[in-house]
């Protein structure tokens, strides 16, 4: 019997996900970050929310508890759940796969909508042509090209027997390409979604299939009750800034 329900985890707030708001509202061209992508930690408030989630893991424990938890190899996913299952109290280690990576955005990469207008107007061109679902930019990926990673994971999750939940910590980008595989959703169901909706930082996002089915079901999407539960603060970061549509 394969899985049938997937728990999809953002990590908790980064500093980059501070500095990035931040460098947004300003105006700036560029993202002052102290870490490449892979090495940002959490914030102290991203700490607080893995915290939090952690209780949420611990209430849960009388539940079905997930089979298999997977991490992106990034390090404000590793440590969120790191956090996460040590104050949970559940015995449990967690895999790390680099196909739940955040999107990489190659030359782009620290520069905010402004900067890209500013600096590579001709890629802003071909974005805003191209659409944001297919665009991909040099030395980057586009969401199609994350979908193909998410797909091979999702392959390797139908392919165990196990049939408890499976846990999941990645990304903003990542856990909406999950709902556009699971789905079944189109380019324009996807971005018409996202336009409306961000994946708070620490939030849980369930899905769940009859045994057999391809498709599943959204039963919560982006849920941060167990933040509000401890008062934990609640934040909302678009760290992917492609997903509005054109």
């Amino acid at each position: 019997m394969t899985a049938t329900e997937l728990w999809l985890v953002r990590h908790g707030e980064s500093t980059a996900n501070v500095q990035a708001t931040e460098t947004q509202r300003a105006r700036l061209e560029v993202i002052p970050v102290e870490h490449r992508d892979a090495d940002v930690p959490l914030s102290d408030t991203g700490v607080r929310q893995a915290e939090a989630l952690g209780s949420w893991l611990a209430a849960n424990a009388g539940e079905p508890v997930p089979t298999a938890i997977w991490s992106s190899p990034y390090q404000r996913a590793r440590e969120t759940l790191s956090v996460a299952l040590g104050v949970s109290g559940l015995e449990r280690s967690f895999l790390v796969d680099e196909r739940l990576r955040d999107r990489e955005l190659g030359i782009l990469d620290t520069l905010t909508s402004h900067g890209v207008d500013e600096r590579y107007p001709e890629e802003a061109a071909r974005r805003r042509w191209l659409g944001k679902f297919y665009y991909r930019p040099p030395g980057g990926e586009a969401w199609t090209d994350v979908a193909l990673r998410v797909r091979s994971f999702l392959r390797d999750v139908d392919a165990d027997d196990a049939s408890g939940p499976v846990l999941v910590a990645a990304h903003d980008a990542v856990v909406l390409v999950f709902l556009y595989l699971c789905l079944g959703w189109s380019e324009q169901e996807l971005l018409a979604f996202a336009a409306g909706n961000t994946v708070l930082n620490a939030s849980v996002t369930r899905l769940t299939r009859q045994p057999g089915e391809r498709l599943w079901t959204l039963e919560v999407f982006s849920d941060d009750a167990h933040l509000e539960a401890v008062g934990a603060p609640i934040t909302e970061h678009a760290g992917d800034t492609d997903v509005q549509p054109i």
